[in-house]
């Protein structure tokens, strides 16, 4: 097992000329400058689920993602704000697995054309990831007026968000360690040895 944090992005919109695309694979370069992390991207749209209910166990039709969430840390979901909440191609992703997240850090950015940054999907995902069994970090990154931060190729245009990303994922790795070391030295029905 690496010493290194995994901790996955999962980017939560499919919809087309997303900026919030520009924002998780800034997130992923960042996290790729440092030594205590590893990550890999996935994204919504590439979750392909059939009209009709699937049988058996639904997690085993999406290994690589159900695999990753095994050997994850910690989680980043990156979202847009939709009438005040999360787009469904996110929860129907988040709903693919259950225990898997238990007791893993999950960090959440809120993506916002507005003011506001996205502060309002980042409430309606607290309670969500909290049922999952996921522990929220107290720090948020929130993306205001996402236009103006990312130019149409997805280059940073404000430098500030360097720093920001950087305590964002330093009070991530601080919660992921911690919940590393009680996964595998504290006692619980969750994940039992």
């Amino acid at each position: 097992m690496s010493n290194k944090l995994s901790i996955p992005v999962l980017l939560g919109t499919n919809r087309e000329g997303r900026m919030s695309e520009h924002v998780a694979k800034f997130l992923i370069d960042e996290i790729k400058k440092r030594e205590d992390m590893e990550t890999q991207l996935f994204d919504v749209k590439d979750f392909k689920f059939p009209e009709m209910g699937y049988g058996g166990e639904i997690k085993d039709s999406f290994p690589q993602w159900r695999d990753a969430i095994i050997k994850a840390d910690g989680l980043i979901i990156v979202s847009p704000e939709y009438n005040h909440g999360y787009p469904g191609p996110l929860k129907s992703v988040m709903d693919l697995l259950l225990k898997e997240y238990i007791h893993k850090a999950v960090g959440l950015v809120g993506v916002s054309a507005g003011g506001f940054g996205g502060t309002r999907v980042i409430e309606a995902l607290v309670p969500m990831v909290r049922e999952l069994g996921l522990a929220v970090t107290f720090s948020d990154l929130t993306v205001s007026k996402v236009q103006d931060v990312f130019d149409e190729q997805g280059q940073l245009k404000d430098e500030a968000y360097i720093e920001r990303a950087e305590g964002f994922l330093t009070e991530l790795a601080w919660l992921a360690t911690t919940l590393r070391y009680g996964r595998a030295n504290v006692p619980s029905k969750h994940h039992e040895k």
